[in-house]
């Protein structure tokens, strides 16, 4: 078999190979192995590469296959001159190394930081919960001042001694000190419940206005009972006593209004 070989030109392109290539192919049949080429036309493991891609046929077309059936991306079309280019580059020492003037050049690092990162799940680290025993030191004295003022008020408004059992039991409880725990203890819970963000909007709002009601409630009562007894005052007026009378009574109906709208939530 007579193949006719290209002239002794050292290196030998690759554009000037493939006609020689092809011919060979016809002559067997088939087409050659890399290894053939390479030694038949006494080139590189890169040109012999670039002379198969060169003179392999394109694959035919599927007839079965749909029209309408969407294709893949093809992806970016390759140029057969610059991939030749390419293979000559590293085959021939000699040839030059830098770019062609219009070929981008492309930042490595540039290039990696492009590369969208992929989608990591990053858990949050546990937050500690603040420390919460500073702000009961902190309301101590309020507590002791708040309790000393309701309880005086009181005694100012008629609230005192009474036997809780008379005819059963001697034991007596100043009822003074319902006002302090009735009052102060509802205000606290309802800012709870305000804050807390566990409950309906309509309980919400609720808790939220009887909060601050009781809240100005407790400071106009304290304000009252200082004003009374820095004028030395033994006994409240008709009108101070009457509201003062009633706040038990508002309490429990906020208290049993608030249990209610929060009960009827589970529902």
């Amino acid at each position: 078999m007579t193949v006719t070989s290209p002239d002794r030109v050292y290196p030998a392109a690759v554009e000037d190979l493939i006609p020689h290539a092809r011919e060979l192919a016809d002559k067997l049949g088939r087409l050659p192995s890399r290894n053939q080429l390479k030694t038949t036309f006494r080139v590189g493991a890169p040109k012999a590469r670039a002379l198969l891609d060169a003179i392999t046929p394109p694959p035919p077309a599927d007839p079965s296959a749909p029209l309408d059936e969407p294709t893949a991306d093809p992806g970016p079309e390759i140029d057969l001159a610059e991939v030749i280019a390419a293979h000559n580059v590293l085959d021939d020492p000699s040839a030059p190394t830098t770019a062609p003037q219009d070929t981008p050049v492309v930042d490595p690092v540039t290039a990696v930081a492009a590369v969208e990162p992929a989608a990591v799940t990053v858990e949050p680290a546990s937050r500690r919960k603040p420390v919460v025993w500073p702000v009961l030191i902190l309301c101590l004295p309020a507590f002791v001042a708040i309790w000393g003022g309701w309880v005086e008020m009181g005694r100012l408004t008629g609230f005192g001694r009474v036997t809780l059992l008379p005819g059963i039991s001697d034991f007596q409880l100043d009822t003074a000190i319902t006002l302090p725990i009735g009052v102060e203890t509802y205000a606290a819970y309802a800012l709870y419940v305000w804050l807390s963000g566990r409950v309906n909007e309509t309980a919400r709002r609720f808790a939220r206005a009887s909060a601050i009601s009781s809240l100005v409630l407790g400071g106009l009562g304290q304000i009252t009972y200082h004003l009374m007894a820095s004028a030395g005052w033994d006994h409240a007026p008709w009108g101070i006593t009457a509201v003062v009378a009633c706040i038990p009574v508002a309490v429990l109906g906020m208290g049993a209004a608030l249990a209610h709208l929060m009960h009827a939530e589970q529902h």
